[in-house]
């Protein structure tokens, strides 16, 4: 017997690893400048080697996750780019939550029996995730595994890497009563919620080709996670930010308190509803039928991420993030008394 009678087609590995060199490589020059260090070697060796720049107190900051059942809809779809920039989008973003720079990214594919290309079609979305994160995708690992996986199924795990300077180290422990919590706007529905989505979809015979706001349903679902790099790095070097919080699985709810998990004082949040823009998507699927307090506990509710800043800095942070694009506004405080209250 040969290994392909086992059902793994290793000439097929050997061109994925092809296909996807150039990808790699296009990121590799992020962080090439000496004082910030870069890849040294990248796809091919045994391991990835990359130089640490010049850091004068550095702090690692490492992450790891994936994308869940959106890759269900990405399926369905056959359209791969945008998960693999989700990917990137649920790593780089909880780094960031501590002030971490990401300097690098690998990835975890594995798979039954997908074309190459496609394939190729989810580390080119790794890629461009990368870019937008300003980190180097320095290697992975694609995993050909029948039997595990069915026909036509594959799913998709990363890791990233950053760092930080030890006296820039966002923890939490800066978090005060009176400081002023100031929502980033989201894409969508980003990669959390995705199980909730299908079975209401599924319960409802929804047709995801239906026109949602003038484009079909099922691109409104995939539009990918938003990446908060670019946006929030400034203001840690400028040392205005206390806390922060990627709002992932679990909304506001359970992750706006994980920004100030090392408080030596018990301390809680008021956010008020109203005062952002909520996507007409999480209303159409409140309609299927999804209690309004479970939704603002399983998805974004069009917040993607919340920083906490002293109220005499927080019109110069919403200015900031919103010169980078992004929509940001005051959407409640920080307050001496443990849990989370909506007003």
């Amino acid at each position: 017997m040969e290994y392909s009678d086992a059902g793994v087609d290793a000439q097929k590995g050997r061109d994925l690893v092809e296909k996807i060199r150039g990808h790699a490589s296009s990121t590799y020059t992020l962080n090439s400048e000496d004082s910030k260090g870069g890849v040294l070697a990248g796809l091919g060796g045994f391991g990835a080697l990359y130089q640490l720049g010049n850091y004068r107190n550095p702090v690692l900051v490492s992450g790891t996750d994936g994308v869940g059942t959106k890759l269900h809809l990405a399926l369905k779809a056959q359209g791969f780019k945008n998960v693999g920039i989700d990917c990137v989008a649920m790593c780089v973003n909880d780094i960031l939550c501590h002030g971490a720079q990401p300097l690098f990214f690998l990835d975890y594919l594995a798979y039954a029996d997908i074309p190459a290309e496609k394939l190729s079609e989810v580390v080119e979305g790794v890629a461009d995730g990368c870019r937008q994160a300003g980190c180097a995708l320095v290697g992975g690992e694609s995993a050909q595994m029948p039997g595990t996986y069915r026909r036509g199924d594959f799913d998709i795990a990363g890791f990233s890497v950053g760092v930080v300077e030890r006296a820039e180290l966002v923890d939490g422990s800066r978090v005060r009563e009176g400081d002023l919590l100031i929502g980033l706007s989201s894409s969508g529905l980003h990669s959390n919620g995705f199980s909730l989505v299908r079975a209401l979809i599924s319960a409802h015979e929804i047709d995801l080709e239906m026109d949602f706001h003038g484009r079909p349903l099922i691109e409104e679902l995939l539009t990918p996670t938003r990446i908060y790099t670019g946006a929030v790095l400034p203001l840690v070097q400028a040392g205005l930010l206390h806390g922060m919080a990627h709002i992932t699985g679990g909304g506001l709810y359970e992750n706006v308190p994980r920004m100030w998990g090392s408080s030596p004082v018990p301390l809680g949040a008021c956010i008020r509803r109203g005062s952002w823009d909520v996507p007409p998507v999480f209303a159409f699927l409140e309609q299927l039928g999804v209690d309004p307090e479970e939704m603002y506990h399983t998805f974004n509710m069009g917040i993607g991420f919340v920083l906490a800043a002293a109220p005499e800095q927080s019109e110069r942070v919403v200015r900031s993030v919103e010169a980078e694009g992004i929509t940001a506004g005051v959407i409640g405080r920080i307050r001496r008394q443990e849990g989370i209250c909506f007003e």
